[in-house]
């Protein structure tokens, strides 16, 4: 008589999400053409309807998107330039230095605060003055969700007038701008407003396998496709993996909140745990800290009930549209069981 390994709870990112069936079906039937001729109906139609639907002009499908706020940035900045960013931003510190090593763009990193943002003050007081010694300040760049927090509509206007009145233009860096919008209770239009360029990803809490999409008006998208060709991201019929985002944007982002309330209700199990500090979520992601002498024994433990996680001292976990609430309740048995016995051994 078999009996089937329980399945793999993955808590590692919300980027490990596997494609539906709907979706795999989608790909599989979706029209192509030559998307660097302009000429597939899919990777168009996903533009289009991006477009549409975050309040843009037009938009550009780029394989990732890392190398889409890299033809942002390329696109607003020259060499010698640079661009305010969050210290914790995703585009200052887990791209590569891609703006610095492909665009000679210098980032200006900026302490973000405890909800993620960055001080008004702040923002004002690394404006550079029009001086030789300096590099020419162009461009904010914000990030939402920024670790799963979100930045609220009231600050994000702020931001963004007050980078416009300095004459800066205002990029975002949109990973999780849906979960944003989702978790306000706001349209998407309204999440990305006063932005000049916004980056959605699809391959995240959206589901899609791979993609993201970069907005703005249509001069700027023009010109996005040569630094897109350049970075090799130009691709041919792309419509079989584009139809996968244009899905995930269609049915994927008010479901959305489902990810936002098992991240709650698992951040409030392990919360239960006296030995772990629990970070309460505002979307899909949040922190533990896990005491230093169990991490190896955590990790070990976690593998063998087949749950994925980057256990450290300070552990992230992120739910998705592959996390249940069965998985939820499985996850914080397995934690609760494992530090019990830890407490009764130490």
């Amino acid at each position: 008589m078999s009996h089937d390994a329980p399945s793999w709870i993955d808590l590692r990112s919300d980027t490990v999400t596997q494609p539906g069936e709907a979706m795999r079906d989608a790909m599989h039937s979706a029209p192509v053409g030559d998307d660097v001729y302009g000429d597939d109906p899919t990777v168009n139609r996903l533009q289009d309807t991006a477009a549409e639907m975050f309040g843009y002009e037009a938009g550009l499908y780029a394989p990732s998107g890392t190398q889409s706020n890299l033809i942002a940035l390329l696109l607003h900045c020259a060499r010698g330039d640079e661009y305010l960013v969050g210290q914790e931003a995703h585009t200052y510190k887990y791209e590569g230095g891609g703006a610095a090593v492909l665009g000679s763009i210098q980032p200006q990193p900026i302490a973000n605060q405890p909800d993620g943002s960055i001080a008004l003050a702040d923002i004002e007081g690394y404006i550079k003055p029009d001086d030789m010694h300096f590099a020419r300040t162009r461009v904010l760049a914000l990030e939402n969700t920024i670790g799963g927090r979100v930045l609220g509509a009231d600050y994000m206007a702020a931001a963004t007038t007050l980078a416009h009145a300095r004459g800066l233009v205002t990029h975002l860096d949109g990973a999780r701008i849906c979960n944003a919008a989702v978790k306000q209770g706001i349209s998407l239009r309204a999440a990305c407003a006063g932005f000049d360029s916004v980056s959605v990803c699809l391959s995240k809490g959206l589901g899609a396998p791979v993609g993201s999409v970069l907005l703005g008006n249509k001069a700027f998208i023009e010109q996005g496709k040569r630094w897109r060709k350049m970075l090799g991201g130009g691709m041919r019929q792309a419509g079989m993996i584009a139809a996968a985002g244009l899905y995930g944007l269609e049915h994927n982002v008010q479901r959305l909140a489902d990810d936002h309330s098992n991240a709650a209700n698992l951040s409030r199990g392990l919360a239960q745990i006296t030995q772990l500090k629990v970070a309460t979520p505002q979307t899909n992601i949040f922190y533990i800290e896990v005491p230093p002498a169990a991490c190896d024994a955590l990790r070990a433990t976690l593998a063998r009930e087949h749950i994925r996680a980057t256990v450290g001292q300070h552990t992230r976990l992120v739910t998705h549209l592959n996390i249940n609430a069965a998985d939820v309740e499985r996850v914080v048995a397995v934690f609760t069981a494992f530090f019990k016995d830890w407490h009764q051994a130490s």
